[in-house]
């Protein structure tokens, strides 16, 4: 008779997702999620096959603390402005996590019913077949790369300083604009790009 499971899906992922949120994503291993869970890594095996199923669940767990509910009748800019500020949160709670929505978004229940809303408010502006394809996929790239520059490569961080001090001379408009730089929030970038992106969606 095959052992009875004493750990749910939420509890393995919750398990990756602090082994994550401690080490970074390199940090996550079986071994590591097995530890954190307090069993074998082959007492782990029993539950799910290897690294990427545990993948898999993290990103599940993420995208579930979105709020996927249609925002109320306005303009649609406005509306999928509500729904990338949502992803965004949800998202920039966890930074370390961020590459893996990259590749089991797909898988995420929570994601698709993201996108899912999305699209509808996309064809309610009358955004369809291929142009709403593009649409969906620049939001989804829009705030997955904003949030992840927000975290790894902040406009406050050593990156903008080290550009500030460049030579003038030969690289004239990456120093002026490391200047402007410092002074923007990070609300204000993920603001400003957005609308940027809405407009040319428009």
């Amino acid at each position: 008779m095959p052992r009875p499971r004493s750990h749910t899906p939420d509890q393995l992922a919750a398990a990756a997702l602090a082994v994550i949120d401690r080490d970074g994503l390199p940090g996550l291993s079986m071994r590591a999620v097995a530890t954190e869970l307090g069993i074998s890594p082959m007492a782990l095996y029993r539950y799910v096959p290897g690294r990427e199923e545990l993948e898999a669940l993290v990103v599940e767990l993420v995208l579930s603390g979105a709020d996927t509910t249609p925002p109320p009748a306005g303009p649609w800019q406005d509306r999928i402005t509500v729904l990338a500020r949502r992803l965004r949160g949800t998202m920039g709670a966890h930074p370390a996590a961020l590459p893996l929505s990259l590749t089991h978004r797909h898988r995420s229940t929570s994601g698709l019913r993201w996108s899912e809303t999305v699209l509808g408010v996309l064809t309610e502006a009358g955004i369809e077949a291929e142009e709403r394809v593009i649409a969906l996929r620049a939001l989804v790239a829009y705030v997955i790369g904003s949030t992840q520059l927000e975290h790894l490569g902040p406009l406050s961080g050593p990156g903008t300083t080290a550009i500030a001090g460049l030579p003038a001379q030969e690289f004239p408009y990456m120093t002026a604009t490391a200047g402007d730089a410092r002074s923007i929030t990070p609300d204000r970038e993920f603001e400003g790009g957005l609308k940027l992106l809405l407009r040319g969606l428009s």
